[in-house]
Protein backbone atom coordinates (compact mmCIF):
# COMPACT_ATOMS: atom_id res chain seq x y z
CA UNK A 1 0.00 0.00 0.00
CA UNK A 2 1.02 3.57 -0.57
CA UNK A 3 -0.16 5.94 2.17
CA UNK A 4 -0.19 9.65 1.24
CA UNK A 5 -1.05 12.54 3.54
CA UNK A 6 -3.70 15.03 2.47
CA UNK A 7 -3.87 18.73 3.38
CA UNK A 8 -5.95 17.83 6.46
CA UNK A 9 -4.29 16.60 9.63
CA UNK A 10 -4.68 12.83 9.93
CA UNK A 11 -6.56 12.22 6.65
CA UNK A 12 -4.74 9.85 4.29
CA UNK A 13 -5.17 8.54 0.75
CA UNK A 14 -4.57 4.79 0.51
CA UNK A 15 -3.48 3.48 -2.89
CA UNK A 16 -2.97 -0.18 -3.65
CA UNK A 17 0.55 -1.07 -4.66
CA UNK A 18 0.00 -3.52 -7.50
CA UNK A 19 1.90 -6.71 -8.18
CA UNK A 20 1.03 -7.36 -11.82
CA UNK A 21 1.46 -10.24 -14.21
CA UNK A 22 -0.33 -11.60 -17.29
CA UNK A 23 -3.37 -12.62 -15.21
CA UNK A 24 -3.96 -9.16 -13.76
CA UNK A 25 -2.76 -7.87 -10.43
CA UNK A 26 -2.84 -8.40 -6.68
CA UNK A 27 -2.76 -5.55 -4.16
CA UNK A 28 -3.25 -5.15 -0.44
CA UNK A 29 -5.88 -2.53 0.44
CA UNK A 30 -5.63 -2.56 4.23
CA UNK A 31 -3.08 -3.74 6.77
CA UNK A 32 -3.57 -3.36 10.51
CA UNK A 33 0.17 -3.25 11.15
CA UNK A 34 0.89 -0.58 8.50
CA UNK A 35 -2.06 1.55 9.60
CA UNK A 36 -0.92 1.39 13.24
CA UNK A 37 2.68 2.25 12.30
CA UNK A 38 1.37 5.25 10.31
CA UNK A 39 -0.61 6.43 13.37
CA UNK A 40 -4.05 5.55 11.98
CA UNK A 41 -6.86 3.77 13.78
CA UNK A 42 -6.86 0.17 12.62
CA UNK A 43 -9.79 -1.05 14.70
CA UNK A 44 -12.70 -1.34 12.28
CA UNK A 45 -15.85 -2.89 13.80
CA UNK A 46 -18.33 -2.77 10.93
CA UNK A 47 -18.56 -2.42 7.17
CA UNK A 48 -21.32 -0.84 5.08
CA UNK A 49 -22.10 -0.12 1.44
CA UNK A 50 -24.02 2.66 -0.24
CA UNK A 51 -25.50 2.08 -3.69
CA UNK A 52 -26.51 5.14 -5.68
CA UNK A 53 -28.58 4.85 -8.86
CA UNK A 54 -28.13 8.32 -10.31
CA UNK A 55 -25.24 10.61 -11.21
CA UNK A 56 -25.36 13.72 -9.02
CA UNK A 57 -26.54 11.95 -5.86
CA UNK A 58 -25.03 13.70 -2.86
CA UNK A 59 -24.81 12.04 0.55
CA UNK A 60 -23.44 14.15 3.36
CA UNK A 61 -21.99 15.83 5.27
CA UNK A 62 -22.34 13.18 8.01
CA UNK A 63 -20.55 12.38 11.25
CA UNK A 64 -21.14 10.77 14.64
CA UNK A 65 -20.88 12.97 17.73
CA UNK A 66 -18.94 12.19 20.90
CA UNK A 67 -18.57 9.78 22.55
CA UNK A 68 -19.04 7.68 19.40
CA UNK A 69 -16.92 9.53 16.83
CA UNK A 70 -15.83 7.22 14.05
CA UNK A 71 -12.89 6.84 11.73
CA UNK A 72 -13.68 5.48 8.27
CA UNK A 73 -11.88 3.93 5.35
CA UNK A 74 -13.94 4.66 2.23
CA UNK A 75 -13.51 3.07 -1.22
CA UNK A 76 -15.58 3.27 -4.41
CA UNK A 77 -16.12 -0.29 -5.65
CA UNK A 78 -18.30 0.56 -8.67
CA UNK A 79 -18.58 3.85 -10.54
CA UNK A 80 -16.99 7.07 -9.32
CA UNK A 81 -17.41 9.66 -6.56
CA UNK A 82 -16.17 13.09 -5.61
CA UNK A 83 -15.44 12.39 -1.93
CA UNK A 84 -15.29 15.28 0.55
CA UNK A 85 -14.24 15.50 4.18
CA UNK A 86 -14.31 18.43 6.62
CA UNK A 87 -12.17 18.63 9.74
CA UNK A 88 -14.60 19.42 12.60
CA UNK A 89 -12.09 18.99 15.44
CA UNK A 90 -11.94 22.40 17.19
CA UNK A 91 -8.36 21.87 18.40
CA UNK A 92 -7.03 20.80 15.00
CA UNK A 93 -4.71 23.02 12.95
CA UNK A 94 -6.94 22.24 9.94
CA UNK A 95 -10.28 22.94 11.73
CA UNK A 96 -13.12 23.72 9.28
CA UNK A 97 -10.98 23.04 6.22
CA UNK A 98 -12.07 20.51 3.61
CA UNK A 99 -10.44 18.35 1.00
CA UNK A 100 -11.82 16.31 -1.90
CA UNK A 101 -10.52 13.13 -3.48
CA UNK A 102 -11.75 11.34 -6.59
CA UNK A 103 -12.43 7.71 -5.71
CA UNK A 104 -13.28 5.40 -8.58
CA UNK A 105 -13.56 1.71 -9.26
CA UNK A 106 -10.71 2.17 -11.73
CA UNK A 107 -8.21 4.02 -9.52
CA UNK A 108 -9.06 1.78 -6.52
CA UNK A 109 -7.99 4.49 -4.06
CA UNK A 110 -9.42 4.70 -0.57
CA UNK A 111 -9.66 7.65 1.79
CA UNK A 112 -8.90 7.28 5.49
CA UNK A 113 -11.10 9.70 7.43
CA UNK A 114 -10.14 10.34 11.07
CA UNK A 115 -12.70 10.53 13.88
CA UNK A 116 -14.05 14.06 14.21
CA UNK A 117 -14.49 14.65 10.48
CA UNK A 118 -17.69 15.10 8.49
CA UNK A 119 -17.88 13.00 5.34
CA UNK A 120 -19.92 13.18 2.16
CA UNK A 121 -19.71 12.41 -1.52
CA UNK A 122 -21.35 13.12 -4.84
CA UNK A 123 -21.64 10.46 -7.51
CA UNK A 124 -20.24 11.47 -10.89
CA UNK A 125 -21.68 8.49 -12.80
CA UNK A 126 -24.83 6.35 -12.53
CA UNK A 127 -24.79 3.07 -10.59
CA UNK A 128 -22.09 3.86 -8.05
CA UNK A 129 -21.31 1.79 -4.97
CA UNK A 130 -19.25 2.94 -1.98
CA UNK A 131 -17.73 0.58 0.62
CA UNK A 132 -17.04 1.78 4.18
CA UNK A 133 -14.93 0.24 6.95
CA UNK A 134 -15.94 1.96 10.20
CA UNK A 135 -14.23 2.10 13.61
CA UNK A 136 -17.37 2.56 15.73
CA UNK A 137 -20.77 0.94 15.87
CA UNK A 138 -23.62 3.09 14.57
CA UNK A 139 -25.42 5.08 17.28
CA UNK A 140 -28.46 6.82 15.74
CA UNK A 141 -28.72 9.19 18.70
CA UNK A 142 -25.26 10.53 17.83
CA UNK A 143 -25.80 10.82 14.07
CA UNK A 144 -25.19 14.41 12.96
CA UNK A 145 -24.51 16.43 9.86
CA UNK A 146 -23.63 19.84 8.50
CA UNK A 147 -25.01 21.43 5.36
CA UNK A 148 -23.40 20.26 2.13
CA UNK A 149 -23.55 23.85 0.87
CA UNK A 150 -22.61 25.67 4.08
CA UNK A 151 -20.79 28.89 3.05
CA UNK A 152 -18.46 28.46 6.05
CA UNK A 153 -16.74 25.69 4.11
CA UNK A 154 -17.36 26.76 0.51
CA UNK A 155 -17.18 23.24 -0.93
CA UNK A 156 -17.04 23.15 -4.73
CA UNK A 157 -19.25 20.26 -5.85
CA UNK A 158 -18.86 19.02 -9.44
CA UNK A 159 -22.58 18.71 -10.29
CA UNK A 160 -25.15 21.43 -9.63
CA UNK A 161 -28.63 20.70 -8.23
CA UNK A 162 -27.67 17.46 -6.44
CA UNK A 163 -30.07 14.66 -5.59
CA UNK A 164 -30.42 14.87 -1.78
CA UNK A 165 -32.28 12.98 0.93
CA UNK A 166 -34.80 14.95 2.96
CA UNK A 167 -32.51 14.56 5.97
CA UNK A 168 -29.48 16.02 4.15
CA UNK A 169 -31.59 19.03 3.10
CA UNK A 170 -32.38 19.89 6.73
CA UNK A 171 -28.94 20.11 8.35
CA UNK A 172 -28.04 23.53 9.76
CA UNK A 173 -25.08 25.66 8.80
CA UNK A 174 -22.33 26.02 11.39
Amino acid sequence: MILSKTNLAGAVIVEPERSEDSRGFFARTWCQQEFTEYGLSAAFVQCSISFNKKRGTLRGMHYQAKPFEEAKLVRCTMGAIYDVIIDLRPTSITFQRWVSVELTAENRRALYIPAGFAHGFQTVVDDTEVFYQISEFYHPECARGVRWDDPTFGISWPIENPILSQNDKTYDSI
